[in-house]
């Protein structure tokens, strides 16, 4: 219990002690007009309370990915504690804030346009291409998960529930956003963090009352206790499965909606750099949970190798039995309403950035029915595939992703003239995790299958120049 209370503890105490002083080191000053204020047309760029903000912020990064990620990870051991914690306080939140901030600062432009701002045209290609196919797979992922659900709950069809759920997105990506998504969002949001409090202070009574025995963190436990370590090594698997709680690159591509409708600079702690924090307590949580509910890693990969279990299923296990009847309750909102509020604000996403792209103004939705149509066509043929295949891409893509925008946001601060250190050195090394895992992953998910030995060496190396190119061309920047 200690190991977990000391967790919550840390991340609280990053968002108010290095989250100000990133916030500092920003220079963010309310003498600064924000895009809400300055364009306010009524569709993307609409002035809203800062709570509201903050958790559709919130419940946008979130869904299921520091429920099912952090779960995943929990397989790997204790050594997700260190990764969740220190990831999510000097990685996730640094790339979430200058991800919004930096979007502020360019009147609430996508990430491709602000990576192409500071890294240049060739890597602003690549992010639109690479960026727009991250949010098609994240929306299309989070149909075919619910739609699945949903199917095995009412006994329904497959395809009747794709097109209630493609329905709804369409509706949610076309209305102006503080139609559905600033009015209901909020609501799943608050619930996805009471589902997850509610977890924690069930650990917290059981474990007092002597009916849990809560695992602590040592160094002798801080290795791979995945009962498949040949293939899932723990660096870079685990880095790359606990993503959303951690260092999430899909993040980026959200926080241009809420930066076009905050109102005042200041804000931008509680809601980028804050959301995350939030986002990593939630992973947190449910990592804890899912090692201790199974009386420690070793019995969470029973459950989920031998039995053949699945995170949706160990999600509703917990809630179920600790719980009860609300957990239920919790439990289904947590597998499928929230993924689908992610996957809706994935799709506006997308929207946005091919209008940013193309130049598309956006104001009529006969305007934006051009660009959603043809969005939407794309992602019901991809719904057919199967959902592993389509998780399958999102790991490693997110986390690539991720690289590009904190080397952009290393770039940016040399050319302000501030020492890019905040930034530059999560890149190197979310740069070696990537690397690595291209080279060492089996075939089946993306990687080449090299032997460790030879393979982690030569992605660090890889890092290293990379390391070595940014130096130069930031050296270039200042002459």
């Amino acid at each position: 219990m200690v190991t977990f209370i000391l967790s919550i503890v840390g991340l609280i105490a990053g968002f108010f002690i290095y989250g100000k002083f990133v916030e500092g080191f920003f220079g963010a000053s309310d003498k600064n007009e924000t895009p809400a204020l300055k364009i306010n047309n009524g569709v993307d760029y609409v002035p809203m309370p800062t709570w509201k903000v903050f958790t559709i912020e919130f419940l946008n990064i979130a869904g299921l990915g520091p429920i099912f990620g952090a779960i995943l990870g929990a397989m790997y051991g204790p050594m997700a504690y260190v990764w969740i914690v220190f990831g999510c306080i000097f990685m996730g939140a640094v790339h979430d804030y200058f991800s919004g901030m930096l979007s502020v600062r360019n009147e609430g432009a996508s990430i491709p346009e602000i990576v192409g701002k500071y890294l240049g045209p060739g890597f602003q290609n690549f992010m639109r291409l690479f960026s727009l196919l991250l949010l098609i797979f994240v929306g299309v992922a989070f149909v075919s998960g619910p739609a699945e659900l949903l199917t095995t709950l009412t006994n329904g069809g497959l395809k009747l529930w794709l097109y209630v759920i493609f329905a709804y997105y369409l509706i949610a990506t076309l209305l102006p956003i503080n139609k559905i998504i600033g009015r209901i969002y909020p609501l799943f949001g608050a619930a996805l963090l009471i589902m997850a409090i509610g977890i924690a202070g069930a650990m917290i009574y059981y474990g007092f009352v002597g009916e849990l025995t809560m695992k602590e963190i040592s160094f002798s436990k801080l290795k791979n206790w995945h009962h498949n370590p040949a293939e899932n090594i723990l660096f870079p698997m685990m880095f790359i499965v606990i993503s959303c709680g951690a260092l999430s690159g899909f993040h980026s591509t959200q926080a241009p909606m809420m930066a076009r409708c905050i109102k005042k600079e200041s804000y931008g702690r509680h809601v980028f750099y804050g959301a995350m924090i939030a986002e990593g307590i939630v992973a947190i949580i449910w990592a804890t949970a899912a090692m201790n509910f199974f009386d420690g890693p070793e019995g969470l990969n029973s459950t989920m190798q031998m039995d053949g279990h699945n995170p949706a299923w160990v999600v509703n296990e917990i809630s179920r039995s600790w719980l009860g009847a609300v957990g239920a309750v919790f439990a289904i909102i947590g597998v499928i309403a929230c993924p689908i509020t992610t996957g809706d604000t994935a799709f506006r996403s997308a929207r946005l950035t091919i209008a940013d792209v193309l130049k598309l103004d956006q104001s009529s939705i006969r305007k934006r029915l051009w660009v959603s149509i043809p969005l939407f066509a794309v992602g019901f043929v991809l719904s057919q595939l199967e959902f592993a295949t389509i998780w399958k891409y999102l790991g490693l893509s997110n986390q690539v992703l991720a690289v590009v925008v904190l080397w952009a946001g290393a770039m940016y601060l040399v050319k302000v003239g501030k020492p890019h250190w905040m930034l530059s050195l999560p890149a190197v090394f979310m740069t070696s995790v990537c690397v690595t895992y291209l080279i060492v992953a089996p075939v089946k998910n993306g990687g080449f299958f090299l032997d460790p030995s030879v393979g982690i060496p030569l992605g660090i190396l890889l890092a290293v120049a990379a390391f070595i190119w940014f130096l130069i061309s930031a050296s270039r920047q200042r002459g």
